[in-house]
């Protein structure tokens, strides 16, 4: 049994002797190939049984978005290197070129078994009546399928002959195609065509039936080929899929920041293709033709048995068979909230309240800013904005509270990836209602949660913050796990004001009481922290750290965590996805262990936990919550947020609820090997294995109790949670 996955009670393991330069760069995992790790996590997700199948079907699909989506910017960029020449190393060690070597060998792999489980899944729904059928499967469908493709497909399909006067057309990024070699029924001449299989038409088209039935949309059109090429028959045929480099260049010095970026995401969408997936039994005259027009080397194409396009599946997934789905569950509203008749800012001024997201609505932070929007005593708002909805209700808050008067402020991230456009349209909108729009600084991202309100409460001015570790995206906030925190603490507010002052004005703040940013005291905060724990080892004081993350790839950090670890350190760490460390290395990292908690929600917050010369858990302890991992990017090229957590209800929160029930986590849970490998915890049949994510779903908070509940909140880390539950 691998129990010990369950950190919180149980003992580190024994070290692993492994041979390494404990000063060299084997000290470190690759990134890339950590993060294929990751995603092999998620699609090891779609085999599991404890799973519904739709949601099995879903991680499947996330897998192969996660993987479209690497190549697009990180295999796109060590490409650019290598070709340019640069050999400069990763942390471990390893360039460019080498790298992309075992990313392909490492991706190939992931795509061959997305594409077996995938006919897994498929043999299963069919058990819960969800087929997916070809055009032969179909054929007693004909007429109805005829209707849908006249009326739904035909008028927006752009069939394209290839031939000197109709050169190859432009394929889009994810652009998927059907290529045809068709003979003209007259007199036999050949015909090369392309139909650009239209993304604005769902993939699947349902059939008609009790049954579950889809049809591919390729299908479809091959099915009504008459249609689409009169007078021809069909010789061959072959789908493909392309993949550009989506990487961004914005020029140091554009004077109009918002235009230099439209230009930007233009160009992205006419990189250079760096992936062509074709179906496996392509004519080679087809494929041949299809590599030469897009330029694609072969090392390029990757031959797909099954089905191309994963991303696509979501569509199967519905609400119409509830019984292959998660069971549903509803956001809390907390206690004490509704104790105040919906009203957050006197909750707010009860007590500081930290929300853990999805398991509290984030219709909070949403009413938070409605409610001030709507508040006559409400003078000014000032948001940070990374990534937002499409029909964002924060966005329109702000635009509500602009256009009666308050003085609004939008810091609006335009190189938040993929949502850029998104982002341009939220600026627009705002500039429009008269709030002051910023756009931060031009070589910085910021990536940091910030909202502040600010009200006139008698003769004085109240600043209520919000500080968070997750985007203002109410879509997200269903799935994504993150943790909110309000509060009206004067210092908190004053040191949240100066960070919008920070952004609007390039004035780098003097003194922050309670909160540390990047790039200018957060990474140095916490190397001062993990060194002060250093020194209680040292010093023969308890001395341990709980951190919860989604990347830690900084080799400054994973060093001082190295030498904290030798010191003594006890370092339990929670990291989602990317690990440059090697935990459980003797004489390296024998103090330190790293477990990925992957499951239903995805875990995005990040906290950290020193014991500050007590054993962990403990109020004494200094405790923190962020917007940023442990990476360069974060640390040193973006505007992060670090703020201690001062309050003693919210502490006891985050150290003895939600940290211990993700270290203590057994179901969902996968355990860091020194070679950064991982295994799925373990149990035995027909125990208890506890879920974190299930706790939380059955738990309240403890700083959102309100009279109902009172003092009768569990608090896992002293409680018998384990043994009530078994």
């Amino acid at each position: 049994m691998n129990s010990q996955a369950d950190f919180l009670n149980c003992k580190f393991p024994e070290p692993e002797e492994i041979e390494l330069d404990e000063s060299g760069p084997d000290r470190f995992i690759n990134r890339e190939l950590s993060w294929l790790a990751f995603n092999w996590r998620v699609l090891e997700e779609a085999k599991n049984q404890n799973v519904p199948i739709l949601e099995r079907l879903s991680f499947l699909s996330i897998s192969a978005t996660n993987l479209d989506e690497f190549y697009s910017v990180r295999v796109a960029g060590l490409r650019e290197l290598a070709r340019s020449g640069n050999n400069t190393p990763a942390i471990d060690g390893r360039q460019p070129s080498d790298q992309l070597n075992l990313i392909e060998v490492n991706a190939r792999q992931l795509m061959k078994q997305q594409q077996f489980i995938l006919a897994q899944l498929r043999d299963e729904m069919a058990t819960q009546e969800i087929h997916i059928v070809t055009a032969d499967e179909a054929k007693g469908d004909y007429t109805y399928l005829q209707e849908i493709f006249l009326s739904e497909v035909f008028p927006i399909l752009s069939p394209l002959a290839i031939d000197p006067a109709h050169p190859f057309p432009f394929i889009p990024n994810s652009g998927f195609a059907l290529a045809l070699q068709l003979e003209r029924k007259s007199d036999g001449r050949g015909l090369r065509a392309l139909v650009p299989v239209p993304h604005q038409i769902n993939r699947f088209i349902r059939l008609p039936g009790k049954v579950y039935r889809y049809l591919p949309l390729e299908e479809l059109i091959l099915m009504q080929m008459e249609q689409v090429f009169p007078g021809y028959r069909l010789k061959g045929n072959c789908s493909f899929s392309i993949l550009r480099d989506s990487d961004l260049e914005i020029e140091d010095e554009a004077e109009d920041l918002v235009r230099e970026f439209e230009v930007a995401l233009k160009r992205r969408r006419r990189g250079e293709v760096i992936r062509l997936k074709i179906s496996k039994d392509a004519p080679s005259s087809l494929r041949k033709s299809i590599m030469l027009e897009l330029d694609v080397k072969e090392h390029e194409v990757v031959e797909i048995e099954g089905m191309i396009g994963l991303s696509d599946l979501t569509e199967l997934i519905t609400d119409s068979t509830p019984k292959l789905l998660w069971p549903t569950f509803n956001p809390r509203v907390p206690e004490r909230v509704a104790d105040h008749g919906g009203d957050l800012f006197a909750a707010i001024r009860q007590k500081d309240m930290l929300l853990q997201h999805p398991y509290e609505t984030f219709d909070m932070v949403v009413s938070f800013l409605q409610q001030a929007a709507n508040d006559p005593d409400v003078v000014a708002i000032k948001q940070t904005l990374y990534r937002t909805s499409k029909r964002s209700p924060i966005v329109e808050a702000l635009c509500e509270a602009a256009e009666a008067g308050k003085s609004v402020t939008a810091l609006v991230e335009l190189k938040a990836r993929f949502d850029e456009a998104a982002n341009i349209r939220q600026s627009r909108r705002l500039e429009r209602a008269g709030a002051h729009v910023v756009y931060g600084f031009l070589n910085l991202k910021t990536h940091a949660k910030v909202s502040t309100v600010v009200r006139r409460e008698g003769k004085s001015l109240v600043t209520y913050t919000h500080y968070g570790t997750g985007n203002y995206h109410p879509i997200t906030a269903r799935n994504y796990t993150d943790v909110s925190l309000f509060t009206c603490d004067p210092a908190l507010g004053r040191d949240a004001t100066k960070v919008f002052n920070y952004l609007s004005g390039y004035a780098q703040p003097k003194t922050l009481e309670n909160i540390s940013i990047s790039p200018l005291s957060l990474k140095s905060t916490l190397l001062k922290r993990i060194a002060a724990e250093t020194s209680n080892a040292i010093k023969k004081r308890p001395a341990a750290i709980w951190a919860k993350m989604n990347s830690l790839i900084d080799p400054d950090i994973i060093d001082c965590l190295y030498a904290a670890g030798q010191a003594g350190v006890k370092i339990s760490l929670v990291v989602r996805g990317i690990c440059g460390l090697r935990p459980g290395v003797k004489g390296l990292s024998e103090n330190i262990r790293v477990k990925s908690v992957v499951g239903r929600f995805l875990e995005h917050s990040r906290i950290i936990c020193f014991a500050n010369g007590n054993r962990l858990p403990s109020l004494k302890a200094k405790v923190y919550i962020s917007s940023a991992d442990w990476m360069g990017r974060n640390l040193n090229r973006r505007v992060e947020t670090l703020v201690e957590i001062k309050n003693s209800t919210v502490k006891s929160q985050i150290v003895n609820q939600i940290m211990a029930a993700n270290l203590a986590d057994l179901a969902q849970s996968w355990v860091m090997q020194p070679d950064g490998s991982y295994i799925r915890a373990s149990w035995p049949d027909g125990s208890f294995a506890f879920s974190c994510h299930k706790f939380f779903m059955e738990n309240a908070s403890l700083s959102g109790r309100g009279t109902a509940s009172g003092k009768n909140v569990t608090e896992l880390a002293h409680t018998n949670y384990f043994q009530t539950t078994l």
